[in-house]
C-alpha cells in the first residue's frame, strides 16, 4: 500500500514537470521559465532545469526582461551559469535569434509600406535590440511594396555620417519611386533628436528635388514608435 502511494506521488511530481505540463495542456499554459527549461533540458546534480532556467533570465536586464532580453545576453555571460555549457549557451542564443526573425516575418506577411505603423512593426525585431543606433533605407516601388532596404549607417544619427547624396544613389540603384528612411534608439525613447529632423528635412527637401519622395523618417524604441509623417513636425 504504502509502495503504491509513493507511485502515485512520483506519477504527479514528473507530470507537474514542464514537458509533460507541455503535453497536458499546450505551450501557452507555460511560464517562461518553464518554456526556457523544456530548451535547456537537463540540469546538474545541484540543481533542475527550472532552477537553470530561472538563472539565465535573472541575467536579462532592464527594460528587456524575460525572453525578451535574452537577445542581449552575451554568451560568454550565459557559460558563467554552472551547468550552461558552450551547447546550451548556443542553443538559447539560437533561440532568440529565431524568436526574432519569426516576429519579422509575421510582420512581412500583407505589409504595405505605406503604413507607418505596419512599417514600424516589420523593423521593430531588427532594430530594437541594437545597442548602436542603425538607419536603415527602405526603398518602395509604385504600389508601396519593399524592393530593398540597406543599413546606411550605423552608430549615430550625423549629417557628417549620413548624407542625401549616399542615400539617393541607393534609391536610384534599386529603381526606388518612393523611400522611407527607418532607425533606432538604443535608449527605448523613440522621441527624435533635433539631428534627427535635420536629416529629415534635408532627405525631404532633396527628395522633391529628385523626384523620389521621402515618405516618412519612422524611430524605432523599445515597442514604440515615432512616424515623422503621423506627426506635424513632418511638414514644417
Amino acid at each position: 500500500m504504502e509502495k503504491k502511494e509513493t507511485g502515485k506521488s512520483q506519477k504527479e511530481k514528473r507530470q507537474g514537470q514542464p514537458y509533460e505540463r507541455f503535453l497536458r495542456f499546450g505551450a501557452e499554459s507555460l511560464t517562461e521559465t518553464e518554456l526556457l527549461a523544456i530548451i535547456i533540458r537537463t540540469g546538474t546534480r545541484d540543481k533542475d532545469a527550472l532552477q537553470l532556467a530561472e538563472e539565465v533570465l535573472g541575467l536579462t536586464r532592464y527594460p528587456k526582461k524575460g525572453l525578451l532580453g535574452l537577445y542581449d545576453v552575451t554568451l560568454d555571460e550565459l557559460q558563467e551559469i554552472s551547468g550552461i555549457g558552450e551547447v546550451k549557451a548556443v542553443k538559447l542564443k539560437c533561440l532568440a535569434e529565431l524568436s526574432m526573425r519569426m516576429s519579422t516575418a509575421k510582420a512581412e506577411v500583407g505589409l504595405n509600406f505605406t503604413s507607418s505603423g505596419q512599417v514600424a512593426a516589420y523593423f521593430m525585431e531588427k532594430l530594437r535590440h541594437r545597442e548602436t543606433e542603425c538607419v536603415m533605407l527602405a526603398c518602395l516601388d509604385a504600389k508601396g511594396q519593399l524592393i530593398g532596404e540597406k543599413k546606411v549607417s550605423e552608430g549615430s544619427v550625423n549629417m557628417s555620417l549620413i548624407s542625401p547624396r549616399e542615400i539617393f544613389l541607393a534609391a536610384l540603384e534599386s529603381r526606388a519611386v518612393n523611400i522611407l528612411l527607418v532607425h533606432n534608439h538604443p535608449s527605448g525613447d523613440p522621441s527624435p533628436s533635433q539631428a534627427d529632423k535635420e536629416l529629415t528635412y534635408n532627405l525631404k527637401d532633396a527628395g522633391e528635388q529628385m523626384g523620389i519622395p521621402l515618405l516618412d523618417h519612422i524611430v524605432i524604441g523599445d515597442n514604440r514608435y515615432v512616424s515623422f509623417r503621423e506627426a506635424a513636425w513632418f511638414f514644417k
